[in-house]
């Protein structure tokens, strides 16, 4: 193998590497422990999708939907698959920028995601300048 293509694939392995080690990334538990959601690359940002419910079908047998969509059209889709959060872009630790959507009012909302020191990850979204918090925790 030539040497430029050996550092090449390196070069790619270290920062496929770095890049999987942000700290955002992974299966989070939402503070009810009633949703999962898988947070991973998209492009340079990241997104999240709901990969698990705790009750995944209504109380007829079917799977959720998001049914208080504010598009009609949206509101037959599933909630397990479903893309909660978009579009974060990395600044200093933290992921900003992005959108968090939320099925149970069908609102979309500004948000940011910051990694706690103590392997929690802080989830905010945001009216204006009015902010809301949760903590997520880390799925095993």
């Amino acid at each position: 193998m030539k040497p430029t293509a050996l550092a090449l694939i390196v070069a790619l392995g270290l920062a496929g590497a770095a890049h999987a080690a942000d700290p955002v990334q992974g299966e989070w538990l939402t503070p009810s422990g009633s949703a999962k959601v898988k947070i991973a690359p998209c492009a340079d940002k990241v997104c999240g999708t709901i990969v698990w419910l705790k009750a995944p079908l209504t109380p007829e047998g079917k799977p959720k939907t998001d049914a208080n969509n504010p598009d009609p059209n949206q509101r037959q889709r599933p909630v397990v698959g479903l893309q909660l959060i978009r579009d974060f872009k990395s600044a200093q630790g933290k992921w900003v920028d992005g959108k968090i959507y939320d099925p149970q009012s069908g609102k979309t909302y500004a948000s940011k995601l910051t990694p706690n020191p103590d392997g929690t990850l802080k989830v905010e979204g945001c009216i204006s300048v009015i902010c809301q918090a949760q903590t997520w925790k880390r799925a095993n």
